[in-house]
């Protein structure tokens, strides 16, 4: 007579209340939330939702705009499961629990000398998270988070383990860096590293017209991105340059940084976005402030700690992939937009560029890309503007981030992503009964 393992469901599983992202641009209401400390249970949740004929979402830190992550069936989070799970030192490659938090890996990482070769300015994320969404920072020599991604493991659509590297099921790569989540469960990512370095940042405001010169700036230095402040004639620049660690650091001071982190980012931001709710004719004028007070500084410090900023006011945002060569048109025709609409907006529109790859679903797939992202603040209704900006940047061949809100479905996407096909029947082969569905993932893959 054969044994017949335990029911440990009871254990992995437990009742849910609502769920938000960051954002509150998403919610819903699991059935259940699971918290799995192991890929042993992290199977035992996809069995029991497949008992139950329920759908599963992972969760990472909801940094997410869309909802890609909402879910009525069981919701998971990989928050127990975390840290460094191998290091191979010659090659520089760092194997992770994909649970593990961006913001943790510069204490993970530094023992080994180590660091990630671009981040965005947001590092609260999960790397699982991070990567399936395609998330980015600058430079037109580094692809996004994702093209880092040497191996995986992944538990799929059946419950069973799949490894995934350049030995074993190679040709699922391309797919599997930039998933969606469409495709299993992440349970471990090995990254490809650099040695750790400095960056020698220079911050400074210059006239709009700069954007013409987008190209040539971001060939001529490591990172360069810029940020526009709608109703100004100003844009403030960051250009970041790499350096070794024994070139030393000159970090920006404690009050500096209070300045500018704390009390410019963040607080005069939320005073700025409150004002404009209650006088918005006071906002272009706030925003001429802003470019006259804020971001004019140089300072060489840890990567991490040039890359990222905290963000304490939240927000909506659309950002939009499109070639390199079309932002500077698209950011003017996104001005005159704002100008003519009588629209006040408070939040500055981001610009940004990194290099080609080879992801089937990266917006940055087959081409030298350049990104532009609008935002709004958490208690306005972004939906015109971002429903207006939309159509200038899908004139512009745009593509948008998976991680941020659109209006577009998979008859759009088969359109704009030559490798979208090859996807989705990817998607067919490890989750064909599409245990890991939902609305948002029906709408741009297609059921």
């Amino acid at each position: 007579m054969t044994a017949t393992a335990p029911d440990r469901t009871s254990e992995v599983l437990r009742p849910s209340s609502g769920w938000s992202n960051w954002g509150r641009s998403a919610a819903s209401t699991p059935a259940f939330r699971a918290s799995p400390s192991s890929v042993a249970e992290v199977q035992e949740v996809v069995r029991a939702a497949r008992e139950r004929g329920l759908p599963v979402k992972v969760v990472g830190a909801g940094h997410s705009f869309t909802s890609i992550a909402a879910t009525d069936g069981i919701l998971v989070d990989l928050d127990r499961m975390q840290g460094v799970r191998a290091v191979d030192t010659e090659r520089g490659r760092v194997t992770l629990a994909a649970g593990t938090r961006l913001h943790q890996l510069p204490e993970l990482l530094a023992p080994h000398g180590l660091a990630l070769q671009n981040m965005g300015d947001i590092d609260r994320q999960s790397i699982a998270g991070a990567t399936s969404t395609g998330t980015h920072g600058t430079g037109l020599a580094f692809g996004g988070l994702a093209t880092t991604i040497t191996g995986a493991v992944l538990v799929t659509g059946d419950g069973q383990v799949l490894v995934v590297d350049e030995q074993t099921n190679p040709e699922l790569l391309p797919a599997v860096r930039l998933g969606l989540g469409a495709l299993g469960i992440l349970v471990e990512l090995t990254i490809q590293c650099v040695p750790a370095y400095l960056l020698r940042a220079v911050e400074h405001p210059e006239p709009f017209d700069v954007i013409d010169e987008f190209r040539a700036r971001v060939e001529a230095v490591d990172h360069f991105e810029l940020y526009w402040w709608p109703h100004t004639t100003r844009v403030m620049t960051k250009t970041n340059s790499r350096l070794a660690p024994e070139a030393g650091r000159s970090p920006v001071g404690p009050v500096a940084n209070w300045f500018e982190e704390r009390l410019m980012s963040n607080g005069a931001l939320a005073l700025t976005c409150n004002i404009g709710r209650m006088a918005p004719k006071l906002t272009p004028a706030i925003n001429r402030l802003a470019t006259r007070v804020y971001g004019d500084r140089e300072y060489t410090d840890h990567s991490y700690e040039v890359f990222t900023a905290p963000r304490n006011v939240r927000f909506r945002e659309m950002e939009y992939a499109m070639p390199l060569d079309a932002v500077p048109s698209a950011l003017r025709e996104l001005r005159e937009l704002i100008d003519r609409s009588g629209w006040t907006i408070s939040f500055p529109v981001e610009v940004r560029a990194v290099a080609a790859d080879e992801n089937w679903l990266s917006t940055a797939h087959g081409r030298e890309s350049g990104y532009i992202a609008v935002h709004r603040y958490v208690k306005d209704d972004p939906e015109e503007y971002f429903r207006a900006a939309e159509q200038i940047f899908l004139a512009h061949e745009g593509r948008p981030h998976w991680g941020k809100m659109h209006y577009l479905d998979a008859a759009v996407f088969a359109d704009r992503y030559p490798r979208f096909g090859d996807f989705t029947a990817v998607r067919d082969r490890l989750d064909p009964d599409r245990t890991f569905r939902n609305a948002y993932l029906d709408r741009v893959l297609g059921a």
